[in-house]
């Protein structure tokens, strides 16, 4: 994927830029998503981006129930955009237009493979649109769609450009979320809310919960807070199936299975309190060992998960949009 300059593309005459709605059948269910196409030169074909988003109810935008923020994947559709190339972005399982479709009647039977044929289907969809050069079709996976894009990516029949891992879930999900948790517990220390004693009996909780769901037993949430108890057995109990798939993936070990000289992109925020650049060096490395050409691993100065300046959170971070730029300037396979 070559990035068009700025004026380059301005002075495209033809067909304006557009939002096309789109949709594609998967496992019985609709999914729904937007397909833009920007401003170009009719019968011109582009080089084209499909935006995978993170974790929960994320929509096609990025967002979440009940607020419509923080808009992170529409913000890349639309950077992507200004330099020339078309994307689709898709309602996920359980989000916007598409919901639980076939598996409304028993959500609990939906797994994260479910997730990874739903964004294969869309990866093969956008291959096919007349506007887009299928030759030039990358993948951007955003947070826990990060993993999804690195799943496509290796199993795609048609291999893919490149793939861009933004704030990535760079390590196995319940190690990255007893992590998290690990990190609230010592900043409520911190701030007086808590005793270190509680400190250390909820953190002994979350960590015995997690070999629980790992060795395929209820957790158990003796000694934990009622928020923190019905999380886990949120995750033991309707969400389980899901739980158990994801984690039992390794991202590094995903990264290994890259074909050689795939172009790749890793970014992490130094204000990303999700996913801090330390938890990253191994996929970093994983991507180093597969041989995947750069730009590799990137660290954005002062910017959040959701790519943003937390100081400017309205539009994606200048050192967002270097990176990206920087991923398309390493060209087509």
């Amino acid at each position: 994927m070559g990035a068009l300059p700025a004026a380059a593309v301005r002075s495209e005459v033809g067909v304006p830029a557009t939002d096309r709605e789109i949709t594609f059948t998967v496992d019985g269910t609709v999914t729904y998503g937007t397909l833009h196409i920007p401003v170009h030169r009719r019968g011109r074909q582009m080089p084209a981006v499909l935006l995978l988003p993170g974790s929960g109810p994320t929509d096609r935008n990025g967002d979440q129930p009940p607020a419509p923020t923080p808009h992170t994947l529409a913000k890349l559709a639309e950077a992507l955009g200004r330099d020339g190339a078309v994307s689709m972005r898709f309602d996920k399982y359980g989000t916007g237009r598409t919901g639980l479709g076939a598996y409304a009647g028993n959500p609990e039977t939906i797994d994260y493979p479910a997730f990874v044929r739903q964004a294969d289907a869309a990866y093969r969809l956008l291959a096919d649109q007349p506007e887009v050069d299928r030759r030039a079709v990358r993948l951007i996976g955003h947070s826990e769609g990060a993993l999804t894009a690195l799943q496509v990516a290796v199993t795609a029949e048609s291999r893919a450009a490149g793939v861009g891992l933004l704030q990535p879930l760079a390590q196995r999900f319940l190690d990255v979320l007893a992590r998290q948790l690990h990190d609230q517990l010592a900043a409520a220390v911190a701030a007086g809310q808590m005793s270190r004693q509680e400190q250390r009996t909820i953190g002994r909780a979350v960590d015995r919960a997690v070999a629980d769901l790992r060795a395929h037993r209820p957790p158990d949430t003796t000694g934990m807070p009622p928020a923190l108890a019905a999380l886990f057995q949120a995750l033991g109990g309707p969400n389980r199936r899901y739980v158990e798939t994801i984690d039992a993936l390794d991202p590094a070990s995903v990264a290994l299975r890259l074909p050689p000289r795939t172009p790749a992109l890793l970014t992490c925020g130094t204000a990303d309190q999700q996913i801090p650049c330390h938890t990253t060096t191994r996929l970093a490395t994983a991507l180093e060992r597969a041989h995947t050409r750069g730009p590799g691993r990137i660290v954005l100065f002062d910017v959040a998960h959701d790519l943003t300046d937390p100081a400017n959170p309205e539009v994606l971070a200048p050192a967002t949009l270097d990176a990206l730029h920087r991923f398309a300037r390493h060209g087509t396979r």
